[in-house]
């Protein structure tokens, strides 16, 4: 099984407003880096986008190790869809999950890969969140 790295990020000018997603695949000597953009948007919606379709670019079932400066993007897809799911898409106050349409394509496409969630720090000299973090905020102003 091939082992991808994986760096994303997500981006928006205004929140709502004009976003933007970036996502770094490093793969052996390999680095392919993915962006993309939407005209009215929300920062968590970049960010899960981002994931979203890194994992989506991958062709074969890989050993993913992920890396997301969103806590947002880390807890829920470690911590809180469980429960999401279980008391039918209402959050602890008992109000609708927002964005339950991303994460249910992220539930669907991270379980083709063995994924290790991780986050990480960012705006802290990470080369790789930082590329990530450029692609990103690239796509708000283009």
């Amino acid at each position: 099984m091939k082992h991808v790295e994986i760096y994303t990020d997500g981006a928006c000018s205004g929140n709502p407003g004009p976003g933007g997603w970036g996502a770094l695949l490093v793969y052996e000597q390999t680095e392919e880096e993915l962006c993309g953009k939407e005209k009215n948007t929300t920062n968590n919606r970049m960010e899960l986008m981002a994931v979203i379709r890194a994992l989506e670019y991958l062709p074969d079932i890989c050993s993913v190790a992920l890396y997301t400066d969103s806590t947002y993007v880390k807890n829920g897809i470690t911590l809180w869809i469980r429960n999401w799911m279980k008391n039918g898409w209402l959050n602890s106050q008992k109000e609708p999950v927002k964005n339950q349409d991303l994460w249910l394509q992220l539930l669907k496409i991270s379980a083709k890969h063995k994924v290790s969630w991780n986050w990480i720090r960012g705006h802290v000299g990470n080369q790789f969140n930082e590329r990530a973090d450029r692609l990103a905020k690239g796509q708000c102003h283009s």
